[in-house]
């Protein structure tokens, strides 16, 4: 991406996330761009193409916005800076094959959708990971922990979701990066079980 075409991606998800203190912010996007291009490089993909789905990839997120089918935030941006029709619809469809809630274990079609889909899925595990997740979870109104319950919680999230992402790379440095970044969650989540328990 040209300077100018980051700056202006900027500006506009920074008015679209505001002050959203649901762990999409405009930080996430941007730790998300800046992995996709460290991946792009590494796997030779179209970096302009990867670089505005990360900008745009939650523009639209309906966890976040009522936009409806058809992303018209990334559309309305990308025809406001003139991105060839060709292209524009290239990076909706990354954009539509990175949600995990839509997708799961299904492969994006193109290289610079792995790549996204990869930097997104990152951002979810590790340190920042755990950070979004009880960030996310309270903003919703959900309990840190309920042992009796196995869904609806921020440690039942770790279960359902984060745990998996792992096997789910599709890029190797992005495995290398995600192995890493999982056996963090699991010694986190070990520490957290055992000071709930009381034995430690």
């Amino acid at each position: 991406m040209n300077l100018a075409l980051y700056e202006a991606a900027l500006e506009r998800i920074s008015g679209l996330f505001g002050e959203d203190a649901t762990g999409h912010d405009v930080h996430h996007t941007l730790r998300v761009y800046r992995m996709a291009m460290r991946l792009a490089e590494a796997e030779g993909a179209d970096r302009e193409l990867a670089g505005l789905a990360a900008m745009l990839h939650d523009a639209d997120d309906p966890k976040l916005f009522d936009s409806g089918d058809g992303l018209p935030n990334a559309r309305a941006f990308m025809k406001e800076q003139r991105i060839a029709p060709a292209r524009a619809e290239a990076v909706c469809t990354i954009i539509s094959e990175v949600s995990f809630s839509k997708n799961g274990a299904k492969r994006p079609s193109t290289i610079e959708g792995m790549v996204v889909q990869d930097a997104d899925r990152l951002d979810a595990i590790g340190a920042i990971g755990i950070a979004r997740t009880f960030a996310f979870g309270g903003h919703r109104g959900q309990a840190i922990h309920d042992p009796n319950r196995t869904s609806g919680t921020s440690i039942a999230h770790f279960h359902e979701k984060l745990l998996k992402l792992k096997d789910l790379m599709n890029t190797d440095e992005a495995r290398r990066i995600a192995e890493e970044r999982h056996r963090f969650m699991e010694a986190f989540l070990l520490e957290f079980r055992e000071e709930w328990d009381g034995t430690r």
